[in-house]
């Protein structure tokens, strides 16, 4: 079917356009012109935005049949020709359907608002002068709304009584919807100056409302009294204070506080006491306290026999080593000498601090000296001495019968009381000289201290506990005779009661009352002198007797 023809005789697509003829020179029927429907339009009755024909779709051109390259088929083509012409490329394109992007960027074209019609303006429109005007048309005559709303208003009790109607047409129902200027409120200027209140007094500012006079007088009241006796009371305090600490009492100067100089019994004392411990003994309801001095990093402790015999001889017993920092470990016999009074223990502890040991033979009469113990279990006690005397021979009271202990001791005054023995006895320099051992009491039993020290001297220590580590005893020159102490008024000695046969003095041809002066270049003037001078050589050593028999002096010559 073919589209109608224009005025000038040309065949047209149905929108005027004439019809393009095809390559053979007919018209293609119901070809859209340039392939493109105008607004939506369709070409003898095909749909646009993909154009129906009678046949297939190319491209959105119509044909009838099937079209390739432009030339028409009967309807029957077949193959990839059909094919070609369907989904193939169009001509004159290359590559992709789509053209090259566009460098431009595209903005819609601006909207022109055109004025509106003027029959719409006429109808819509406000009212020239923004005066107000009714929304509504009357559905009844103007004269019946007045006498409506004059009999209304005539009425006795109406609501609408005083004419409001009129004045209020938001409380009118029969009021017509108004168009008028906007609504604008009371423009109100805002004041520069806030309102000023009522001035409130100080009870209200502090206190507010809820406090009343009389409670705020009788609070005032109570504050008085409290003060009053406040005062009252640090007056009499003061008064009955000691004057010395009046303001105006004169005070004797002194001097600023300076370091302790080197050798002063506080520096000492703080460098030796960590070395000294307490030991402690418990065995059953027995016990008792004494002191040891550290002699070796391995923990080896020095004390006196008297303080660990227990220890050693009831299995029952628990000993223990106190250090200055408090710490406790298990102590353990070692060794002891009954003969000198002296035994070492030893605790299992890593790098204990070390006494330093010093030299007793360089020791003078009125040297300084320290004591550190534990008397009476206080720990850490400190006093202060000289030494009063050198080779003071000491019998101790012997605690057991396996021993008659005898020590060539260090006298001093500084004070020494149960349970320092087995403590330090130190020189100025803080070297260990001597370990307490003793005291001399006024009375019999135990007695504190008058003054009368003994410290067995650090060089007899030194060797008899070197010989306990190693050997666990210690073996002593021995002269083999009893002896007791004689003067005749003009010289002191040691008178032999009987000699033991086969033993140094028999060997060497001393008898039984000889009196024993001299040992060596040591005067003898009593029994614990003779012992405490062999005792002082070592076994095998040769020393020489001066010895009085029947009045006459001799010299003897015996191997120890």
């Amino acid at each position: 079917m073919t589209g109608p023809t224009d005025d000038r005789g040309e065949a047209t697509n149905g929108h005027g356009t004439p019809a393009r003829p095809s390559r053979n020179g007919h018209v293609a029927t119901g070809q859209v012109a340039g392939g493109v429907p105008a607004h939506g339009g369709s070409a003898n009755g095909a749909p646009t935005n993909g154009h129906e024909a009678n046949g297939a779709l190319t491209n959105g051109h119509e044909t009838n049949g099937h079209e390739t390259n432009g030339h028409e088929t009967n309807g029957h083509g077949a193959g990839e020709r059909e094919l070609a012409a369907v989904f193939g490329r169009p001509a004159g394109v290359e590559g992709a359907f789509g053209g090259p992007p566009s460098d431009t960027v595209r903005h819609p074209p601006p909207v022109r608002r055109e004025p509106p019609a003027p029959a719409l303006v006429a109808a819509f429109g406000r009212p020239e002068g923004g005066a107000a005007t009714s929304l509504q048309r009357p559905d009844r005559p103007a004269d019946r709304r007045a006498d409506r709303r004059a009999d209304r208003e005539d009425e006795p009790g109406d609501f609408w009584d005083g004419g409001t109607a009129s004045a209020d047409p938001w409380r009118d129902p029969d009021a017509a919807a108004e168009l008028g200027g906007p609504a604008l409120g009371e423009q109100r200027t805002r004041s520069s100056t806030p309102p000023v209140g009522p001035r409130l007094s100080a009870r209200e500012l502090i206190l507010g409302r809820r406090v009343q006079p009389t409670a705020l007088a009788l609070l005032a009241v109570v504050a008085l009294l409290l003060g009053a006796v406040g005062g009252v009371t640090g007056w009499a305090v003061a008064g009955g204070a000691d004057s010395l600490v009046d303001p105006g009492a004169t005070l004797t100067p002194v001097e600023p506080g300076r370091e302790r100089p080197p050798g002063s019994v506080a520096e000492v004392a703080g460098r030796v006491a960590p070395a000294v411990v307490s030991l402690e003994l418990q065995a059953g309801t027995s016990g008792g306290t004494g002191s040891g001095v550290v002699l070796s990093p391995d923990g080896y402790i020095v004390t006196n026999n008297h303080v660990v015999e227990l220890a050693a001889t009831d299995p029952r017993a628990r000993l223990e080593a106190v250090f200055a920092s408090r710490l406790r470990a298990p102590a353990r016999v070692v060794g002891r000498d009954p003969q000198t009074d002296i035994a070492v223990v030893k605790v299992d502890l890593a790098n204990p601090v070390v006494a330093q040991l010093g030299r007793s033979s360089a020791l003078r009469v009125g040297d300084g000296v320290i004591a550190i113990g534990s008397p009476l279990g206080l720990a850490g006690t400190v006093t202060e001495g000289i030494v009063s005397s050198l080779d003071r021979p000491v019998r101790l009271d012997a605690e057991s019968a396996e021993a008659n202990p005898v020590i060539d001791a260090i006298q001093t005054d500084a004070a020494i009381n149960p349970g320092n023995s087995g403590g330090a006895l130190v020189d100025t320099s803080g070297a260990v000289v001597g370990i307490n051992t003793a005291i001399r009491t006024l009375g019999g039993g135990e007695g504190g201290s008058i003054g009368l020290g003994f410290a067995i001297p650090i060089d007899d220590v030194r060797v008899i506990a070197e010989s306990i580590i190693r050997t666990g005893g210690y073996t002593h020159s021995d002269l083999g005779v009893n002896a007791k102490s004689v003067t005749d008024g003009a010289a002191d000695g040691a008178q032999v009661l009987n000699v033991r046969q086969g033993g140094p003095a028999s060997r060497a041809g001393l008898l039984e009352g000889d009196v024993v002066l001299r040992v060596d270049d040591r005067p003898i003037a009593s029994a614990d002198e003779l012992v405490v001078a062999v005792r002082d050589h070592r076994p095998g050593s040769v020393v020489t007797l001066g010895v009085v028999r029947e009045g006459r002096p001799l010299a003897l010559q015996v191997t120890l």
